[in-house]
């Protein structure tokens, strides 16, 4: 078989297959950040499938701390593994996001969430993860936006300043 023939039939293949983790993280929408706090312990890829590493986001935060769902998603695991509360969402373009080191959850399996709201209640630390399968784990800061308030006028003559527009999602780098 020609080399071409080979190109063109692993293309073929990659588009019957769909995206790759790699492919579904790169077009993921902008996540909402799970908390407001920041990070205090970065992804590190481990360089093998058991090896050390640290497959999410970390944050130290005051226990009780309300964690927002990054995305909308359907609840795949709400939990405890060895002492650990957990909580698992799938969202509609395929990530599975883990929120770990809840202090507590309401959520059920099965359970539809809406973008920014409560998925618990965290403990001192939190952990954040995506997946885009039950091994393929991806670096989550790059997909995180940041809510931000947008600008609005103020009076200057005393008079008491109405309430600030919520705020927005803003997502990559400024232009």
């Amino acid at each position: 078989m020609s080399m071409f023939l080979a190109r063109v039939c692993i293309a073929l293949i990659a588009l019957v297959l769909g995206p790759t983790g790699a492919n579904v993280a790169a077009a993921a929408t902008c996540l909402r950040p799970p908390i407001d706090a920041p990070i205090t312990r970065p992804f590190d890829a481990p360089p093998c499938k058991w090896c050390a590493g640290h497959r999410g986001l970390s944050y130290s935060v005051a226990s009780g701390t309300p964690v927002r769902a990054a995305a909308a998603g359907t609840v795949t695991f709400s939990g405890v593994v060895v002492d650990v509360r957990y909580v698992v969402v799938r969202h509609a373009d395929g990530l599975l996001a883990t929120y770990g080191g809840l202090e507590s959850s309401a959520l059920r399996e099965g359970q539809l969430v809406a973008a920014g709201s409560t998925v618990g209640r965290s403990g001192t630390e939190l952990y954040f993860g995506l997946r885009t399968g039950p091994d393929a784990y991806v670096d989550p800061e790059p997909l995180i936006g940041e809510l931000v308030v947008p600008p609005y006028l103020v009076p200057t003559d005393g008079s008491p300043p109405r309430p600030p527009p919520a705020p927005v999602l803003r997502c990559g780098m400024p232009p």
